[in-house]
């Protein structure tokens, strides 16, 4: 009852001088505000960046290419002891990698065509599975994409680049030949930057046919794309356990495990150092914050010095004006904290809309509960650290000496 009795007459101190206590509040108000719109604007723009990386990077991907040359005495001798993944092999990679990962095959090599305009040119062709839209972010400006449909029975249809079907004047439904049969054209991409080379993508049954030079029999490449960036040397570590079971104790010296580990390690030392940057800044805000309360705290035991001796002379006890104080501290950092929590996301979501009107980057606060407890948690741990010393100084003064203090 004593303590609860404290923390009432605490609160209840604040109310006597209203301007003051609005005025130390305001410090807490500005930290937690600060904090709030940097961590809701980090989580965003790392939003951002995640959906840029994945879009236009490789730094999520693991590629399993098999080996189809030994290098003996410095010289490449080819051999026919490399695995041959299969679409069941892709399978097996996606469940292991877990929701939202993607898993496929692709075979690429140059071939000469002969499209609309009657000139042969050459173009590079990609055999694989109809996941790859997923997997390279493909957009289809005509037609569509082939279905799972066609690659199973197989067909020969065939999707065109932006600049292959320009040049060679092809439409969805039109025919151009390559390899040793004619391909039915049944989308057309959309232009993606500066495109240097024709390009095709045919189903992988019908790799065969495309007349792509290459080893025989034709080894897939296997890609794996997992969700998170963080997640790729967790993925590649389960990749080779996959592998020794697959291909055996000597996988190394048949497949080749590619990542871009130096730029996922750039990525995320580049994310991580942001975070710090901007916690750090906003730190120094809640200081400042801190600071204001600790100067109200002791102007507070300065003016009620002969309140507290009265009390402490009916029976009070140290820990009683211990938590009367500190209860003000905590107060004002709760209510600071209050109103800074909706000041911060609301300025959050008016810096990103002036980022989307001002560029082209859509970028928008992330809000999560995880923000609003940190915020929360550091203001009312800044108040409990500054209000320590004025409550311990109130806590530990004389009663005698404290009643005659003028």
């Amino acid at each position: 009852m004593r303590a609860t009795a404290s923390l009432g007459v605490g609160v209840a101190a604040l109310r006597t001088n209203p301007l003051r206590t609005a005025l130390s509040t305001l410090g807490i108000v500005v930290g937690t505000a600060a904090l709030v719109a940097v961590l809701a604007l980090g989580d965003g723009v790392e939003r951002y960046v995640r959906e840029q990386i994945e879009r236009t990077t490789d730094l999520q991907a693991i590629v399993l290419t098999p080996r189809t040359v030994r290098t003996l005495d410095a010289q490449q001798i080819p051999r026919t002891d490399y695995p041959q993944f299969t679409p069941a092999d892709a399978d097996s990679v996606r469940a292991l990698a877990g929701p939202g990962a993607l898993a496929t095959l692709m075979l690429s090599g140059p071939v000469l065509l002969t499209g609309g305009g009657g000139a042969l040119r050459a173009a590079l062709v990609t055999a694989t599975e109809p996941d790859v839209v997923a997997f390279q972010q493909i957009t289809v400006a005509e037609g569509r994409f082939f279905t799972a449909a066609e690659a199973a029975a197989p067909a020969p249809v065939t999707v065109v680049s932006h600049r292959l079907a320009a040049e060679q004047s092809l439409t969805p439904g039109d025919t151009v030949r390559f390899g040793n049969r004619a391909w039915t054209v049944v989308g057309v991409l959309a232009p993606a930057g500066p495109e240097r080379v024709l390009h095709a993508f045919v189903p992988l049954a019908l790799a065969a046919d495309a007349g792509m030079a290459g080893v025989d029999p034709p080894a897939p490449v296997l890609l794996v794309k997992v969700e998170r960036v963080e997640a790729v040397g967790a993925m590649r570590q389960q990749v080779e356990t996959w592998l020794a079971r697959r291909v055996g104790a000597d996988w190394r010296d048949k497949v080749r495990v590619g990542t871009r580990a130096d730029r996922v390690a750039q990525v995320q030392q580049g994310m991580l150092i942001f975070k710090i940057l901007m916690g750090a800044i906003t730190g120094i805000s809640l200081l400042v914050g801190g600071i204001g309360i600790m100067n109200v705290l002791l102007a507070a035991v300065a003016e009620r010095t002969r309140e507290i001796g009265v009390r402490k002379a009916a029976g009070a006890r140290r820990r009683d004006i211990l938590w009367q104080f500190l209860a003000e501290s905590v107060a004002i950092t709760g209510a600071g904290s209050v109103v800074g929590v909706v000041v911060g996301l609301a300025g959050a979501y008016g810096v990103t809309a002036v980022m989307r009107a001002r560029t082209e980057a859509i970028v928008y606060a992330a809000f999560t509960w995880g923000t609003v407890v940190v915020a929360a948690g550091a203001a009312i741990t800044v108040g409990v650290a500054f209000g320590m010393y004025p409550a311990l100084r109130a806590a530990r003064l004389s009663p005698i000496d404290a009643i005659r203090h003028e």
